[in-house]
């Protein structure tokens, strides 16, 4: 197995729960987690309870900001990966990543929206003489 070690200042991508950042690695632990400071958004997080994907009717329906710039996370080695190219001006990266989540998620609307009407549609040839 291939262990990456990396130095404080080191650039890299890295997720933090759902969402994925560049940064740079603050401080490097012997352990299983490195602190990297944010520097731009790759992927927004995603929204809604984890445990229940999809599942708009939870208890909680959680709202994940993206972790701001400068902030400083604990980050799981195993999601951290060394980056040399340019990194993304914070605000342009949040936005970028905030309209694509939002696309992604018109886009599955629209298709469950079509979806619905060809299954409407299969519901009646399949059942006619039922409501």
């Amino acid at each position: 197995m291939n262990v990456i070690t990396f130095q404080v200042g080191d650039r890299v991508t890295a997720e933090y729960k759902t969402g994925t950042y560049y940064g740079e690695v603050a401080e490097a632990t012997n352990g299983a987690k490195a602190a990297v400071r944010i520097l731009a958004v790759k992927e927004h997080p995603t929204q809604g309870d984890l445990h229940n994907p999809m599942d708009p009717n939870v208890a909680f329906f959680h709202q994940r900001r993206a972790l701001s710039f400068q902030e400083i996370a604990l980050m799981p080695l195993s999601t951290i990966r060394p980056f040399s190219g340019t990194v993304p001006d914070y605000q342009e990266s949040l936005k970028r990543a905030l309209m694509a989540h939002i696309g992604k998620l018109s886009d599955l609307e629209a298709w469950a929206r079509r979806s619905l009407q060809e299954l409407d549609v299969l519901q009646q040839e399949y059942f006619p003489n039922k409501n």
